[in-house]
């Protein structure tokens, strides 16, 4: 199937769009009936402030979606599973529901696009000498892979802008190599990338800081979703060699957080769900950056991650994965992984 750029173009502009012209509705709503984010010793914002922003880039993303998208491979089952996220995730913001319903609405999402579209990870190609994998370990790894990256990007969903960044660029760079080599199996894919672009681009306008509405886990389980099937459809497309590592270097900033979080609380005898201030977002303000740099500063981490995982991706699956663990080691140290300097009032720890 080939790709235009134009239709690309109408697709996520119809999705900012639709989000950018939402999103003000959805403030004056959410303050007409309280439904509001009560700043706390966790947030660094000071005032009430909505977090139904998911709404927005639902509304953009799932609109453009249906008019301009191919269904087939996949995509119809990638919509349902969003449909459901999407109410899961609106009444978690609305009434607070606990871990494990929100844990069992994700199995549910994630069956559906493994076991009716075999949206799944067929092969570690090459990674530890393993190749194919037998139908239960794959699909094992992989619900293990959408769940992961899902609730990476609602942990780094801690400041003005950051995980809509964070999905920006993932997205971006998925959907172009979807245009660029997604052909008749996966080219399809590069119309969901960009619908998710424009209804992100539409909610960032109101959300860098300082923010007027919040994504809440309405948009980051969304998000995590959406972006966790691009992943696992580029490491299935084999565009690029070593797609499975390239693959964690473009998600590189939130799984980064999310390991070394869970790691520094295991290793203080703390649960790996437990609320603190070791986030890396945490981290870079309590060196004294501002929420603005911050977000830059990450984003362009993750940019800087992913050139180097595609410019060396002929290094082999082993070595671009010791690259990106070198990395993570020397920003450990950085951040100062077992120190903990005088908090300031940071940005909201999420579970």
């Amino acid at each position: 199937m080939e790709q235009k750029l134009l239709p690309l173009f109408l697709t996520s502009s119809w999705a900012f769009l639709i989000a950018i012209f939402a999103v003000p509705s959805i403030i004056r709503v959410a303050h007409l009936k309280n439904i509001l984010d009560q700043p706390n010793l966790r947030t660094v914002h000071e005032t009430l402030t909505p977090r139904l922003g998911g709404v927005a880039v639902f509304a953009g993303f799932m609109s453009a979606l249906t008019i301009f998208t191919d269904l087939n491979n996949g995509v119809q089952q990638l919509l349902a599973s969003c449909i459901i996220l999407f109410f899961i995730g609106l009444q978690d913001d609305l009434i607070t529901l606990s871990a494990l319903k929100k844990f069992a609405v994700q199995l549910l999402a994630t069956g559906i696009v493994m076991f009716m579209a075999d949206i799944r990870i067929t092969s570690f190609q090459g990674i530890f000498g393993i190749g194919e994998l037998q139908i239960g370990m794959s699909y094992g790894f992989t619900f293990l892979v959408i769940v992961g990256v899902t609730n990476a990007i609602n942990l780094i969903d801690g400041l003005d802008g950051l995980a809509g960044s964070m999905v920006l660029i993932i997205s971006m760079t998925f959907g172009v190599y979807f245009y660029l080599y997604g052909g008749a199996a996966y080219g399809n894919y590069a119309t969901v990338a960009f619908c998710l672009i424009g209804g992100i681009l539409g909610f960032l306008r109101y959300n860098f800081h300082k923010a007027t509405i919040f994504m809440g886990d309405t948009g980051s389980l969304l998000c995590g979703f959406i972006v966790s099937i691009l992943a696992i459809q580029f490491i299935e497309m084999r565009a690029v060699p070593s797609s499975p590592s390239v693959a964690l270097g473009v998600l590189f900033v939130p799984l980064f957080d999310t390991l070394r979080v869970s790691i520094i609380r295991i290793l203080k005898g703390k649960s790996p769900f437990a609320p603190d201030k070791n986030h890396i977002h945490h981290r870079l303000l309590a060196m004294g950056f501002s929420q603005i740099s911050t977000v830059l500063i990450l984003a362009f981490v993750n940019v800087l991650v992913i050139m180097f995982a595609f410019n060396f991706a002929s290094w082999g699956n082993v070595g671009v994965l010791l690259m990106l663990l070198s990395f993570s080691v020397v920003l450990s140290v950085i951040l100062g992984v077992y120190k903990s300097r005088s908090p300031q009032r940071v940005a909201k720890a999420k579970v």
